[in-house]
């Protein structure tokens, strides 16, 4: 079982904060902050459901992670692990991750596959998402995978559509030329892109494209 203290930062305020695996008496919490972190008018069907949290917890409790402050969930992240081998052919979202449902998760998989990871607008101010892909990134480094991976939405591309390329978009972020709030803030937390992927979910921002990033485990398997 996962579970640390830290201490993030109001400002200079210091708040202490835990960092666990989620278990079924957070799953209402999880739902709310889901509801929080998409509200209407995204669609309610896309926000966790108890039997996709159930199958997380029994499937693979090591990928579910939340992270709580003052006895209230903050914020969590989820994974699967799955084998995945450099260059393969491109995947979706639901596809790889059997559309949140890790029914297809493979106990002895070489990558951990990123689910989800959600910050309660609320607590976004504090770097709590950082300190949960920073402690996924200890769970790769326990269980000897070789690397973390998921898709980066890209929700700034729609405004350049026109002018470049989803790759050249991605190449303008890297760089520092433009600033993506999600691709950006995966930079922040030590990914580094992989390739783009067309299609891996309906979104109007990104123009249903995704940046594939990783982090690789510094000590191999």
């Amino acid at each position: 079982m996962f579970q640390k203290e830290v201490y993030v930062f109001d400002k200079d305020k210091p708040v202490k904060a835990i960092i666990r695996n989620y278990r079924e008496k957070d799953f209402a919490q999880l739902i709310r902050v889901q509801q929080e972190c998409f509200p209407p008018p995204f669609p309610s069907e896309l926000w966790w459901n108890e039997e996709q949290l159930k199958n997380h917890v029994d499937l693979f409790p090591d990928g579910s992670l939340c992270v709580e402050i003052d006895g209230e969930i903050a914020g969590s992240m989820t994974g699967l692990r799955v084998n995945y081998t450099p260059g393969e052919p491109d995947h979706s979202w639901e596809q790889i991750t059997d559309n949140g449902y890790i029914r297809n998760h493979q106990s002895e998989g070489n990558t951990l596959y990123v689910v989800d990871i959600s910050v309660s607008p609320a607590y976004r101010k504090l770097g709590l998402g950082k300190w949960l892909m920073q402690s996924m990134y200890e769970v790769v480094i326990q269980l000897g995978m070789e690397r973390l991976l998921g898709g980066g939405r890209m929700p700034h591309y729609h405004k350049y559509k026109d002018e470049m390329s989803a790759e050249g978009y991605l190449e303008k972020v890297v760089n520092g030329d433009i600033k993506d709030p999600v691709i950006s803030f995966l930079l922040h937390c030590g990914r580094t892109p992989v390739k783009v992927v067309k299609n891996y979910l309906e979104d109007e921002d990104s123009c249903n494209h995704a940046t594939l990033m990783e982090w690789k485990n510094p000590f191999g398997p």
